[in-house]
């Protein structure tokens, strides 16, 4: 804090000796070793109250941020919702799109009832099975 060399101590402490006298010298230099020792505890405490304060303020900062990012958050989380909602209707539709394949639709493009369908199926296999068979003969 002061620039003050052994020298410049030695200076002061002659001056005292000669100016205070040699019975008060020791009173005197207990009383501002005490002084000294009060000075020191009153900056160490500001010094303390300084780093607390920019401690809160940090503090006080990143809540902040905090606090505005759970803004950000709330959006992924709707974002992440809305995308498993989707993804869940693109199963369904998938779901049903593989249910109805081509021989389930009719010739005018509708599709065919389940009992049709089923009295159907038989039927196009006869006919796969004997056009195998008439190329297995040569004909």
């Amino acid at each position: 804090m002061f620039d003050i060399g052994f020298s410049e101590l030695v200076l002061i402490a002659i001056v005292a000796l000669l100016v205070i006298g040699p019975d008060r010298l020791p009173k005197v230099a207990r009383t501002a070793g005490l002084w000294v020792g009060k000075m020191r505890g009153f900056v160490t405490s500001v010094k303390s109250d300084i780093d607390q304060e920019l401690a809160a303020s940090e503090l006080k900062k990143i809540l902040k941020e905090q606090a505005d990012a759970s803004g950000i958050h709330e959006i992924i989380e709707e974002t992440k919702s809305a995308t498993d909602e989707i993804q869940k209707q693109d199963y369904v539709m998938r779901a049903i799109n593989d249910d109805v394949d081509d021989s389930d639709i009719d010739d005018d493009g509708s599709a065919l009832d389940q009992e049709e369908t089923l009295d159907k199926e038989p039927i196009q296999e006869q006919k796969k099975i004997e056009k195998n068979s008439g190329n297995e003969r040569g004909e």
